[in-house]
């Protein structure tokens, strides 16, 4: 199955994102289809030794900026690069899409052109994490800013597929996000979130704090758009504040650039395991489809692996079992005040 990658998206588009396409087919044999302006996406194409390779163009006029608002720039741009993957996808030409664009077209085509899987209220952007042990799933991480307990309680189950079919992990762990693992900590929305998840059949451990997170203790935690975000952007920017003054550091002596080269394996693997382009790109969960939305600032690494991210979503069918965990788990349905789900087909 192909997929759609939008060549138009991202703060280096065209260029970074159809070198990582490039590579892709090369390393991977992932088939791709390249979305946006055919005479630009063939200039950069030509860059590059890709004779031979699963790489075809399908040409489209429009693009959507970065800072346009989503809603409008959809409506008004009915052939933009972002749409047009999704399109894609519901006709059967692509198995998913990826995209570095405006992350709120993204999302919002996903919806309105996939639709959301039957029995999902809300899709989450779903990001992976680094942590002492194993990397962990949190979600959402932007998406969704005003969430009822019904929500998170779906993110919950959606985490739990995901890190089971994708990162293989048996009946994962899963914390709910808290400013505190008291039962009497939380707000309204974490206090209502955490009755119905101790009384469902997932593996659920309690309240996490945001230090937690990285510790490797659960395997999912949940959280409203809003405080993901959050999360998201602060350890994007500790990480590389540590960055800068690591580097500082070993600048100022001699010793410390002579420490520098004892431990630079070492470091190299640290930073290997913070890089945000080895993970690739966060799948938009709860769509009819699959959609990986990535950085902004995507390098051609991210943009390779965020196709890898679509493969392995596609080929071990997350969207099949989200609906089976769905249908289920009718106790969720009923903690919820919701009537039990009758099996839906994915796309």
């Amino acid at each position: 199955m192909k997929i759609a990658v939008d060549a138009m998206g991202g703060d280096y588009a065209p260029s970074v994102v159809v070198e990582g396409a490039v590579w892709a087919a090369r390393e991977l044999g992932i088939s791709i289809i390249l979305v946006g302006d055919k005479a630009r996406v063939e200039d950069e194409l030509a860059k590059h030794d890709w004779k031979g390779l699963p790489i075809s163009i399908k040409h489209a006029s429009e693009v959507v900026g970065m800072d346009e608002s989503p809603g409008q720039a959809l409506r008004k741009k009915k052939d933009s690069s972002i749409k047009v993957c999704f399109e894609l996808v519901k006709s059967g030409e692509a198995g998913a899409v990826v995209s570095a664009g405006n992350s709120g077209a993204a999302m919002a085509a996903g919806i309105f052109v996939l639709r959301n899987l039957k029995g999902v209220d809300r899709p989450a952007i779903t990001v992976i994490m680094p942590t002492k042990k194993e990397p962990v799933v949190l979600l959402d991480a932007g998406g969704n800013v005003d969430c009822k307990p019904v929500h998170l309680v779906q993110f919950a189950l959606m985490g739990s597929v995901y890190a089971r079919y994708i990162l293989k992990k048996n009946n994962p762990t899963i914390g709910l996000l808290s400013n505190g693992e008291e039962e009497g900590k939380g707000n309204e929305l974490t206090r209502e979130t955490h009755e119905i998840l101790k009384n469902s059949s997932l593996n659920y451990l309690g309240y996490k704090e945001g230090r937690d997170i990285f510790t490797g203790e659960v395997d999912v935690v949940v959280c409203d758009g809003f405080v993901g975000n959050v999360v998201l952007k602060v350890t994007e920017g500790v990480l590389e504040a540590f960055s800068y003054m690591l580097r500082d550091e070993i600048m100022a002596s001699l010793p410390a650039k002579m420490g520098y080269l004892l431990a630079k394996g070492a470091l190299k693997n640290v930073k290997k395991k913070t890089d945000y382009a080895e993970y690739g790109g966060a799948p938009l969960l709860g769509i009819n489809g699959v959609g990986i939305i990535s950085h902004g600032a995507s390098n051609a690494k991210a943009i390779k692996n965020a196709i890898r991210v679509a493969d392995e979503c596609v080929k071990n069918r997350v969207n099949r079992h989200l609906l089976e965990e769905l249908e289920k788990n009718h106790d969720l349905q009923k903690l919820c005040g919701r009537q039990p789900l009758q099996y839906a087909e994915e796309r």
